[in-house]
């Protein structure tokens, strides 16, 4: 990976528990990236519950928020938990709102990182492939790779650190993915 180009990443969880593994995951990446790579972290604690009668020319504060911040970003990382073999409402109305204007939103070829975990053996699979088909939706550029699903996460966590070496293998390959894809991204867009 260049060491000389720097990029602006945004680590966004799905979870609002105080004590969320997928939070302090989003957390984690920070202390694995390269030098290269910084790397905000969101919750959607603030966020209404999508209404299109409140998307207009002036929408909620929270909801400007997320967009600048989306839109600020060379990449996105969404860190979900997996609820009832899905992502979770909070993370899928975070969603909603940044994916307008319809087909030309912040999420709009934006390189996006899904990594699901939960406590339970899958990892959260299901969230996984339910989030990248609700990202075709937005025409954002999901990386393509093998899925980052991290199951028992919560004997993989030791404070705010991950204590198993495959796991943080997994999360610093799936970063220098990320990054490919932005690199592929950019590549594109000069092109058009």
């Amino acid at each position: 990976m260049e060491q000389h180009t720097q990029y602006a990443l945004l680590a966004i969880s799905g979870s609002l528990r105080k004590a969320s593994f997928n939070t302090l995951l989003a957390k984690y990446l920070k202390h694995i990236a390269p030098k290269n790579l910084s790397i905000n972290t969101m919750t959607l604690h603030n966020l209404p519950l999508y209404n299109a009668d409140e998307d207009v020319s002036s929408s909620p504060e929270s909801v400007k928020f997320l967009r600048d911040s989306i839109s600020n970003c060379d990449g996105l990382i969404l860190v979900s938990p997996e609820y009832n073999y899905g992502p979770p409402g909070v993370l899928k109305n975070a969603i909603d709102w940044a994916s307008r204007p319809a087909f030309n939103s912040v999420l709009k070829s934006k390189p996006v990182l899904i990594i699901t975990a939960s406590a339970g053996p899958a990892g959260g699979t299901r969230a996984n492939a339910q989030l990248r088909d609700t990202l075709a939706g937005t025409l954002s550029r999901v990386v393509v790779r093998k899925q980052v699903a991290i199951g028992t996460v919560n004997q993989k966590l030791e404070g705010n650190r991950v204590n198993d070496p495959d796991t943080t293998e997994l999360l610093k390959d799936s970063l220098n993915d990320l990054v490919l894809e932005i690199k592929i991204a950019r590549l594109f867009s000069r092109e058009n």
